[in-house]
């Protein structure tokens, strides 16, 4: 089992723990569903794989800013 310590990866997203949270689940989602890892990494898990891909700073969480429609 892989240990990736929680500090590293605060410190490398530059963002809350929660947002952490979200693109780990959502990039675990993508290799679940047959996406290719970013980094060679000996664990099959795809969550562990997701958070090391973070740490190595290969994926990054980016918030898109949605246009707000006029009320007619």
């Amino acid at each position: 089992m892989s240990y990736i310590p929680l500090e590293k990866l605060v410190k490398q997203s530059q963002t809350s723990l929660f947002k952490l949270v979200l693109t780990a689940a959502a990039r675990a989602n993508e290799l679940a569903q047959g996406a290719q890892p970013l980094i060679k990494c000996a664990s099959k898990k795809v969550s562990t794989i997701a958070l090391e891909e973070i740490a190595a700073a290969k994926v990054r969480y980016e918030e898109i800013k949605s246009k707000k429609k006029a009320s007619v």
